[in-house]
């Protein structure tokens, strides 16, 4: 497997505009849009910071897996996304470690891209993003 770099970092909110007013306006960071992932019951924004971003994370119905994270932790952070070259081969090779993968079949993501979630019983508490780009990225 072959990972390229840390694609971001997600940050669960309640309100987008005033966790954007922060990063942008305050950080001078920059705003990269918003997008409803409708399978996942979220609504992102991306901030970027280099060549990595933070994407905020507002859940758009109650029963969202970020509504529940929100409910049990709090506001803050929620997942490490990792890019990866080839998801498919990435997820095969973890699926034939033994690791315990929340996605054994990439899925859809934000922007186009594909994504699959490492169970965090299996990376030290950590909820890990595995994500693959479009070509034309």
């Amino acid at each position: 497997m072959k990972i390229k770099r840390i694609a971001h970092l997600g940050l669960a909110v309640k309100e987008l505009d005033p966790a954007k007013k922060l990063y942008c306006d305050h950080l001078n960071l920059e705003s990269k849009g918003e997008e409803v992932v409708a399978e996942q019951k979220v609504k992102v924004s991306f901030i970027q910071v280099g060549e990595s971003s933070l994407e905020l994370l507002l859940p758009t119905a109650a029963d969202s897996p970020v509504a529940k994270f929100l409910e049990n932790r709090g506001e803050g952070f929620h997942h490490l996304a990792l890019e990866v070259e080839d998801i498919d081969a990435a997820v095969a090779e973890l699926k034939a470690a033994g690791v315990r993968l929340i996605d054994e079949t990439p899925r859809e993501g934000a922007h186009g891209t594909r994504v699959a979630f490492i169970h965090p019983k299996s990376t030290f508490g950590v909820l890990l993003e595995l994500v693959q780009y479009p070509e034309s990225h």
